[in-house]
């Protein structure tokens, strides 16, 4: 049984990202070979937030993906986490931008 009470620590430690500038670096972190290189910044204007999210180039495949599909799925999330958070009324238009 010790197994799962070590599970459970380790979930606890790692508390999930709070707004959608946390979960861009996570996800980004968990791709990339280097994870020290992951720079994240959001701005907001009037009718969008635009985040930035930086990576070391060796590691721009990985986060863009084949054809852009996983920085579509990336965006996907942003859309669903910004939803979840602000609700259908508040939304603004999100833009996520790597370089």
């Amino acid at each position: 049984m010790s197994g799962g009470r070590n599970w459970r620590q380790r979930q606890q430690q790692s508390r999930p990202p709070t707004n959608l500038e946390d979960l861009v670096g996570y996800i980004a972190k968990s791709l990339v070979n280097d994870p020290s290189q992951v720079r994240v910044r959001q701005r907001n204007t009037n009718s969008a937030t635009v985040i930035e999210l930086r990576v070391a180039p060796e590691d721009m495949g990985r986060v863009i993906g084949r054809e852009g599909r996983v920085a579509n799925a990336i965006r996907a999330l942003l859309r669903v986490a910004d939803r979840h958070q602000q609700g259908e009324r508040q939304r603004k238009h999100i833009i996520l931008e790597i370089s």
